[in-house]
């Protein structure tokens, strides 16, 4: 009897059987696990690794079925086991209908993900990604001197907000394709993320007063490329490759360029080079500053504006370093770094000095509108500046997502929630914006909208502590405390800025009447807390040991959080957010005390000086305190008037239905039935709204 073949023994001992079903069911595996862990935020390592377990258990698994058999007494060696006894015919069999299964299950998987859960993709995609559409990828620095980065990053976005200029063309922001290497393995993938049909990438070297940028322009869809080309160049000639390139990707897409288009293409910012160079320095620590990833922000600030007026020192001329000087000068002062009065008149200053130089420069009108909204809170003058900047930047998100942001604080929230859609459009992976989406959408009591816009904000930043917070405080609102307090759970207090997490989990705790679950979420914070509101961690403790019932130990606290306040009122006379902040803190603390005429005293005074239809955000949440001040105060009427008018405006992030059945602070009012009332009504408004959603 003739030796059998190789290849007969590898069918008779079910090797290629045992090959096809591996590779079948590790393939199947493989797309179960890419459809189901986007869901739950499965990094992606995982399922890389995945695939190399399985790459590297094929050629175990195959000697496995090489070496030995299944039997009816078990697993043993093939060479063990007589021929009349083998029964790898029917374990063949059996392998044919887990083979025949296992593909049965992939086609099913196939057509249900083409059919039923992406039947609209193709659609989805090609509405998303117009042809004109385009993501400028952060250029590769290849100069030797890697502190050169400034200057590659420096190119990218000066080219980029040149293109962002034209109307015919969608333009997606700095902030998300930053996010992306300069040559990504898959383009397809990076432009169906960013909802465009075109991406650009660069690379530039600098050294010795000469730069060269190698760029190409890519049809995403094809991989071919609609537009390459390389510039060796001297320092001062930059400006002309910028134009040049931003005319040739404009003529490549085919975009339309107004004459005004086309001038602002071919604009020369400043003829110093070195100007320009300190000029890029500047805005690569101001967006550092603007992202948070900059380290100490105060330091980044001061980097920032010296380069600043560096360059203004080199240019006196220099209308768009005023204007980002002044811009810089408005985020110091918003955002606490510098609250000084002197501040807001050196932004005014600076930007009137660039419209002196340049009139119809959009930066400028943009500085001149966050002096308008962050410097004197005047909302009209700020929508009126940031519609002429927006004129002339209609691919720029920053704009419009100012614009979106003052219709906020005017309570027209009609207005503000489909300009945010917009913004989110242009700049879809920036995260700043999909967690203030959820705020604007939590307004208006769309919480599972604004759960949905954090969700897609931890798609793209997991740890973001914003949207992480937002999403808790989104859920606690709708009702769901358990799922916030899973949300609040998973996160660490370090993870967010001015303590945000540890605030979240006290409020949370406090509403869910657990006082030493909120001594314990502060026990290691700073002073001050904040999510927008600016709290004394001592006056948190003291409503935590009030809740408690430990009177003594209560009233410690808020001794010492009046001796704090009262000696610090001094210093923040003059910024209307600090004053009325501080008199909310205090309003707290004479209730604490049982203080209640200096109480109402206080919390009228922070409704008066930010009353809601001066400022919609901020007076919701001072009228909410006062409403929780008239409750414990006995002045059921005014409350009760109060939480109508709360009810009946967009501050759905003050007061639900929810907070009201549930917060303790609303325990003096439970035995009314107009406040019976009150949640009732909410409650079916509430379930409209989720209707409708």
């Amino acid at each position: 009897m003739s030796k059998p073949s190789f290849f007969a023994e590898l069918k008779r001992r079910n090797v290629l059987r045992a090959a096809t079903f591996y590779a079948a069911s590790a393939w199947l595996l493989v797309q179960i696990a890419t459809q189901v862990f986007p869901l739950f935020h499965v990094a992606e390592w995982v399922l890389r690794w995945i695939v190399i377990a399985a790459v590297i258990g094929f050629p175990f698994a195959m000697l496995f079925s090489w070496f030995y058999e299944w039997t009816p007494q078990g697993i043993q060696r093939e060479s063990e086991v007589e021929q009349d006894a083998s029964i790898t015919r029917e374990t063949g069999k059996r392998l044919d209908r887990w083979i025949i299964a296992v593909l049965t299950v992939a086609v099913v998987l196939l057509l249900a993900d083409k059919f039923v859960l992406h039947k609209d993709e193709s659609t989805a995609t090609a509405a998303q990604a117009p042809g004109k559409s385009i993501a400028v990828l952060p250029f590769e620095n290849l100069s030797e001197d890697k502190s050169n980065a400034y200057f590659a990053t420096g190119m990218q976005d000066e080219i980029l907000t040149r293109l962002a200029g034209i109307h015919d063309l969608k333009v997606i922001s700095r902030t998300s394709t930053e996010q992306y290497a300069s040559h990504p393995p898959n383009l397809k993938i990076v432009a169906e993320q960013l909802g465009v049909a075109t991406v650009l990438e660069g690379s530039v070297q600098k050294a010795d007063g000469k730069v060269r940028i190698n760029l190409q322009l890519i049809d995403a869809h094809t991989d071919s490329h609609l537009w390459a080309q390389n510039y060796d160049r001297d320092l001062k000639d930059v400006f002309a490759v910028q134009s040049d390139v931003a005319e040739k990707v404009a003529d490549a897409l085919k975009a339309q360029l107004l004459p005004a288009e086309s001038a602002r293409i071919a604009s020369v910012p400043t003829k110093n080079q070195e100007a320009y160079d300190r000029f890029l320095k500047a805005e690569y620590f101001v967006h550092r500053l603007e992202t948070g990833t900059g380290g100490d922000l105060p330091d980044t600030a001061r980097k920032a504006e010296a380069s600043y007026e560096s360059a203004i020192a080199a240019d006196p001329d220099f209308a768009l370093a005023y204007a980002r000087l002044s811009k810089l000068k408005s985020i110091e002062y918003w955002f606490g770094i510098d609250r000084s009065p002197q501040t807001i008149v050196d932004a005014q200053t600076a930007a009137t000095r660039a419209l002196a130089l340049q009139p119809d420069l959009p930066e400028a009108h943009l500085a001149q509108g966050y002096i308008a909204y962050w410097g004197r809170l005047d909302y009209p003058a700020a929508l009126v500046e940031f519609a002429i900047a927006r004129a002339s930047l209609p691919n720029d998100a920053i704009a419009l997502q100012a614009i979106a942001a003052v219709h906020r604080r005017q309570g027209n929230l009609a207005l503000a929630i489909p300009e945010y859609e917009r913004v989110v459009a242009l700049d879809p992976r920036n995260t700043l914006f999909s967690w203030d989406q959820c705020a604007t959408l939590m307004m208006v009591r769309r919480y599972s909208d604004a759960v949905a816009a954090c969700d897609r904000a931890l798609a793209v930043v997991p740890d973001n502590a914003y949207a992480g917070v937002y999403k808790a405080k989104a859920l606690q609102m709708g009702g769901d405390l358990e799922a916030s307090g899973r949300v609040l759970a998973a996160m660490s207090p370090d993870d967010g800025p001015q303590g945000i997490v540890t605030l979240g989990r006290f409020h949370l705790a406090m509403t869910m009447r657990r006082p030493d679950a909120a001594l314990a979420a502060i026990a290691k914070a700073p002073e001050g807390l904040s999510d927008n509101y600016i709290i004394l961690t001592v006056v948190l403790r003291g409503q935590a040991f009030a809740l408690k019932g430990d009177t003594a130990a209560a009233h410690a606290e808020f001794l010492r959080a009046q001796q704090t306040l009262e000696t610090g009122q001094r210093e923040i006379a003059g910024h209307t957010f600090s004053e009325s902040d501080q008199a909310d803190n205090l309003a707290a603390v004479y209730a604490g005390l049982g203080n209640r005429d200096a109480a109402l005293k206080a919390a009228r005074q922070a409704t008066e000086l930010l009353p809601m239809s001066r400022d919609s955000v901020r007076g919701a949440w001072h009228l909410a305190e006062l409403a929780t001040i008239e409750a414990r105060a006995g002045q059921t009427d005014s409350a009760i008037d109060h939480i109508r008018q709360l009810l009946a405006a967009p501050a759905g992030d003050q007061v639900s239905a929810a907070s009201l059945r549930f917060d303790p602070a609303w325990d003096p009012l439970r035995k009314d039935p107009r406040f019976q009332k009150l949640i009732a009504d909410a409650e079916s408004a509430q379930a409209r709204t989720q209707t409708r959603q």
